[in-house]
């Protein structure tokens, strides 16, 4: 585990092993370390722009001793997996763009309002609440729901929002996002987090109005 000032320390040393300036996004239990909604993470989960950014950091991590570990421990057979690195008993999570089922969507970057810069190469950009939370439901990792739930009891959630970018994520091919989301809230549902109404039964409808048109294909092809 690690917490906010000695992961901090780390994205320092890493920024002075770059040898050019490189941006990423910042989410999970790392982004909620700096709202101040979580004192450790087991996970240190950065999303990159394109590969090329990546594959430098990963250089710049294997320079200080960190070495690369099989993700499919972490995340089985889920697809969009990210590279992951270790260290003592933390580890890095390197994503592109898309996480698992998550896209990190232009919407998504126009939300970040909090940014960080460590010395000279290294910009961190921590990711809204709302998309922080939306990303729980698709890692599905032990703590998800503890997070998601710290999330919700500090009112950092606007459900419009996690409402609209469900609708983006379709949009953007993630057809799954609507459902996972309220499979999610279901089992928040189990320690007493209930969302608005109002929310709920749009959210239902986007996933009946899914089914109904899926089943308009499946007629069309018989």
């Amino acid at each position: 585990m690690i917490n906010i000032n000695n992961q901090n320390k780390v994205f320092l040393e890493v920024s002075k092993k770059l040898d050019r300036k490189i941006e990423c996004y910042v989410i999970g239990g790392t982004a909620m370390m700096f709202y101040n909604l979580k004192e450790l993470t087991k996970d240190i989960d950065l999303v990159f722009e394109n590969e090329e950014d990546r594959n430098v950091f990963i250089e710049a991590l294997e320079s200080l001793g960190y070495k690369k570990m099989d993700s499919r421990i972490l995340y089985g057979k889920k697809k969009n997996q990210p590279e992951m690195l270790s260290f003592d008993d933390y580890r890095f999570n390197l994503f592109l763009l898309e996480i698992i089922s998550f896209i990190f969507s232009e919407n998504s970057k126009k939300r970040i309002d909090t940014i960080r810069e460590f010395d000279h190469n290294l910009v961190i950009k921590v990711a809204d609440p709302n998309d922080i939370f939306l990303m729980k439901c698709a890692t599905e990792r032990i703590k998800d729901l503890d997070d998601a739930k710290a999330i919700i009891d500090r009112n950092l959630i606007k459900w419009d929002v996690l409402l609209e970018e469900t609708k983006n994520q379709i949009n953007l091919g993630k057809q799954r996002a609507a459902l996972d989301l309220g499979l999610f809230l279901e089992d928040l549902e189990k320690q007493d987090i209930k969302p608005p109404k109002e929310f709920s039964d749009k959210l239902f409808k986007i996933v009946e109005n899914q089914a109904r048109e899926k089943q308009k294909k499946t007629n069309f092809l018989r």
